[in-house]
């Protein structure tokens, strides 16, 4: 008797230590960010799915598609005007000082409500610099409010680290993707980007433009979690 009772006792203690332990998992797993989860998912079709779990892996395999997004804060006011900047920003004097990247916000309205080259040409761009490394999903983009100047069509850069190089977004032939803009001077026009982008640096550089390069401008950013 004596030792089935502690038998008893012995599997019952162990019910109860792992009863406790997978409540402590899941209330862990709650609080636990997306990116640090563990999932796989199929990158560019592979037949091989890559595993991931947290930023790095992120940086160096794959995410999969996000089906929640924020908006980074270009239309709210959040992202302050030093993150945004151009192409030979120093030139950008007289009226043009009223045109400057920063004004490149979602919706701005007014005198002054878009980011104008002052160059026609392909070597312009508009770089936000995201203070640290986030996962980007998708932009908006919108033309000048005031006049019939927007951006057409444009590719993306990115990078993590000023140090490295850019990197284009490809598409999955392997080419330098090309995102279509907008048609019109008030409508937005969504990009998602599937795969997302893990990067701290961004670049929209425009490839065709009606009238002149003017554009205003959200991010969105990632808020999958992998189940």
């Amino acid at each position: 008797m004596a030792v089935g009772a502690r038998c008893f006792s012995l599997v019952l203690l162990l019910l109860v230590t792992d009863g406790f332990i997978s409540s402590h998992a899941q209330e862990a797993d709650a609080s636990e960010p997306w990116t640090s989860k563990s999932c796989k998912c199929d990158c560019d079709g592979v037949e091989s799915p890559t595993e991931f779990s947290g930023i790095r892996s992120l940086v160096q395999g794959c995410i999969p598609e996000c089906p929640y997004h924020r908006p980074y804060g270009f239309e709210a006011g959040s992202v302050n005007p030093e993150q945004i900047t151009c192409f030979n920003q120093d030139q950008y004097t007289g009226w043009f000082s009223s045109w400057l990247p920063s004004k490149a916000r979602l919706n701005s309205q007014g005198f002054g409500c878009a980011w104008l080259s002052k160059f026609q040409d392909n070597n312009q761009w508009l770089q936000i610099d995201l203070n640290e490394v986030m996962v980007v999903s998708g932009i908006l983009s919108q033309g000048r409010c005031d006049a019939d100047e927007w951006v057409t069509k444009y590719s993306v850069q990115y990078r993590s680290d000023e140090k490295l190089n850019w990197i284009y977004y490809k598409d999955q032939t392997g080419n330098n993707r090309v995102f279509y803009g907008n048609s019109d001077r008030s409508s937005s026009v969504q990009n998602l980007l599937r795969p997302a982008i893990i990067a701290r640096y961004i670049r929209i550089l425009p490839l065709g433009w009606h009238t002149r390069i003017a554009l205003r401008l959200e991010l969105l950013l990632c808020m999958n979690k992998c189940a």
